[in-house]
């Protein structure tokens, strides 16, 4: 079976993650191990970004692209929900992670209604978080497996979720500076 779009092939129900088209990130599960650290700096940024007076970071510049809040709104519940999801996968074997309801999510929470400020804060704790949780990963613990279900369902190691949650920062990094004013959307 190949399947292959925006989020690489899928082979043999595993997918092969090489690189997104539209950021650029390329993934390399080798460097997994070093994933947490830079998840901390990508929400750093972010942050800052929205502790920037000078930034509207309520306006969708683009519809329907989600305002530097909603984004970092998203980011701070990704790095959350990713981080329960290892810890699930050190106590269960091969568990089957449900979606985090992304959209659904964000219509919920209100995330274009809160404040930066918090959002900011949040963010960062919950980078921390997930920094500490892959650093307590041993060498077994980073293979375990979890059945995920985005893009599509397929077994993966804890390795690829470091790595796709890494993607995810800075992917989402990149979305919110390409909004800041004299960046070209």
């Amino acid at each position: 079976m190949i399947w292959s779009g925006r989020f690489g092939r899928l082979v043999h129900s595993l997918v092969f993650v090489d690189r997104c088209n539209e950021c650029g990130f390329q993934y390399d599960l080798g460097k997994a191990t070093a994933a947490g650290e830079a998840i901390v700096v990508a929400a750093a940024q972010l942050a800052a970004t929205l502790e920037d007076p000078r930034i509207e970071t309520r306006s969708r510049r683009q519809l329907p692209t989600w305002s530097p809040v909603e984004y970092g709104c998203h980011l701070r519940d990704v790095l959350l929900v990713q981080r329960e999801r290892v810890l699930l996968a050190r106590r269960v074997e091969r568990p089957s992670l449900e979606p985090m309801g992304r959209d659904e999510r964000a219509d919920h929470d209100g995330y274009g209604a809160q404040d930066p400020f918090d959002v900011a804060r949040q963010l960062v704790d919950a980078a921390r978080m997930f920094r500490n949780v892959l650093a307590r990963l041993d060498p077994k613990d980073w293979e375990r497996i979890v059945r995920y279900n985005y893009p599509e369902p397929a077994e993966r190691s804890l390795r690829w979720v470091a790595t796709h949650t890494l993607h995810e920062a800075q992917h989402h990094l990149l979305d919110v500076q390409l909004q800041l004013p004299g960046n070209a959307m």
